[in-house]
């Protein structure tokens, strides 16, 4: 009789304590998950950045108020212009470059931007592995939309998994804020160059 005693107490201790580590480890964690975030870190103009698939360079940021490299303004519009020099580090010619930068702090009427090559103008062009092109990315903003002097861009990497969770293919995926780049803005009356 004793012997059955001890053993139910036993496991009531024991279902007790892991009951209470349990609840300890869930507050540590809420407690953690509720402080604010890190800010993501300033990267270096003078370098190329490693972006996932990507070897992004900054160049320059610019305010036009004409036609930008191929990309039409209605009337009454300007854009605001990243240039970049892109390196595909895939194996394969690719143009999902679409979301590597973004401005911060500008209500965009479509955060999506055209994309062209400085060098021909050839709206959003697949990039063929280990070739540096310029691009340029052109956001278009309502003509009296205020930009500051200096402008931060989010900019956003991802990570090749060898083999994915669902397909079991090669790709690359979880895109994440791999830091920011603050470029002066210039004010351009023409087009760009």
């Amino acid at each position: 009789m004793f012997r059955t005693a001890r053993s139910k107490v036993q496991t009531w201790i024991t279902a007790g304590a892991g009951t209470i580590a349990a609840l300890f480890v869930a507050s540590l964690m809420g407690a953690f998950g509720a402080l604010p975030a890190h800010a993501p870190p300033q990267l270096p103009l003078d370098t190329a950045i490693d972006a996932g698939r990507w070897r992004v360079q900054p160049v320059r940021a610019y305010i036009s108020h004409a036609r930008t490299y191929g990309v039409l303004m209605k009337p009454g519009q300007k854009a605001l212009v990243l240039e970049a020099d892109l390196t595909n580090r895939t194996a394969q010619s690719d143009k999902a470059y679409f979301n590597v930068f973004k401005p911060d702090g500008l209500a965009l009427p479509d955060p999506m931007p055209m994309i062209a090559l400085t060098r021909d103008a050839t709206l959003t062009p697949e990039l063929h592995p280990g070739m540096t092109e310029r691009m340029a990315y052109v956001w278009p903003l309502a003509g009296d939309a205020i930009v500051p002097a200096s402008l931060s861009f989010g900019v956003t990497a991802e990570i090749f998994k060898s083999r994915d969770n669902l397909y079991g293919m090669p790709g690359w995926f979880n895109p994440y804020r791999l830091g920011t780049i603050t470029l002066p803005v210039a004010d351009v009356p023409g087009t760009g160059s």
